[in-house]
């Protein structure tokens, strides 16, 4: 129920006229027809006069999606407040840039993370090329490693930079949020028109994943045992494509989504998602460059890069394990 219903309801509940209300509250009739039909907003103060008028809070009359809540004497605090914590209040102007900054930076991010998987493209398709005799075998690893070390540097440098733009809106994943009047609304709407897009990406994304090794199993199929010795690491490399383009998919989707479920504080976002996440937080710092050294050190030692690539799908599978054990146990 939007504020003008509210204002309506209540307004009815006491028994007033329109120009009563707007003589309690100090202004014109046509002051208060204007809330009630929705063509204009009362200020705060308003408000504020409003829900010690009605018995209500001030949270029931600015949130759409509070239903009925009558106080006695003084405002209802939240579970939050009453628990001792506190809640961020999210402006609608700053709702806006947060969602304008996702919206700018996810494409960079999905780039970044297929750069991450592509990496080792050119030095597996090149160590093909050099099996078959068409590059020699310094040349190919040279051309190889440069173009690894580029790509990482590149997707490395975007995530730092995009980090660093939405780092002051990293306490919606953290705290208990308090959006203004409006903020919910707005983001239930971009959140409605952005669902069909994002069950679309989603899907191909998964597809992809899913046919990326179809590549290896027809090779398998149609070359000699010879043949697929030296056809297996181009097959690899459309491989990790194919598998990029995926995740690239995945994560433009995910993380849009994810901005919309941090402002309605819906999914995992929730309060005791929120709480989950921190302690998911801290131990994929400890995981993730684990990973990432093993990765690089089996990789460098053995030069089987054609086979090392099996670390990231293996961690990913792991790691959403044990994010998903952590979770549990919190919620214990």
């Amino acid at each position: 129920m939007i504020l003008a219903d509210k204002i309506i309801n209540e307004r009815k509940k006491l028994g007033l006229s329109q120009e009563d209300l707007a003589d309690r509250l100090d202004v014109s009739r046509q002051s208060v027809s204007k809330w009630e039909s929705a063509q204009s907003t009362p200020d705060l103060g308003r408000i504020l006069k409003m829900s010690e008028i009605f018995g209500v809070s001030t949270d029931y009359l600015l949130k759409d999606e509070i239903e009925e809540t009558h106080v006695t004497g003084e405002i209802i605090q939240d579970s939050a407040a009453s628990a001792g914590g506190s809640r961020r209040y999210v402006s609608l102007e700053e709702a806006s840039d947060f969602l304008n900054k996702v919206e700018k930076t996810t494409p960079l991010t999905a780039c970044g993370v297929s750069m991450c998987i592509l990496s080792p493209v050119v030095l597996i398709a090149m160590a093909g090329f050099s099996a078959l005799g068409f590059v020699p075998e310094a040349v190919a690893a040279g051309v190889g490693l440069i173009t690894l070390f580029i790509l990482i540097a590149v997707a490395v440098f975007i995530f730092i930079m995009n980090d660093r733009c939405l780092k002051p809106y990293e306490f919606l994943e953290t705290d208990a949020i308090e959006t203004a009047y409006g903020v919910d609304g707005m983001v239930k709407e971009k959140k409605a028109a952005f669902e069909k897009k994002h069950t679309l990406f989603i899907a191909l994304g998964v597809v992809l994943c899913i046919l990326s090794s179809l590549p290896l199993i027809i090779g398998s199929l149609i070359a000699t045992t010879q043949k697929q010795e030296d056809v297996i690491p181009l097959l690899v490399s459309v491989l990790l494509i194919i598998v990029a383009t995926g995740v690239n998919l995945i994560i433009r989707a995910g993380n849009i989504m994810e901005s919309y479920n941090k402002l309605l504080q819906e999914g995992e976002y929730n309060s005791e998602g929120k709480k989950a996440s921190k302690a998911v937080g801290k131990i994929a710092s400890i995981y993730w460059p684990i990973v990432v050294a093993g990765y690089l050190a089996w990789s460098f030692v053995t030069m089987q890069w054609e086979m090392t690539w099996i670390v990231w799908p293996v961690a990913a599978v792991l790691f959403g394990a044990v994010a998903g054990i952590t979770r549990a146990c919190m919620k214990e």
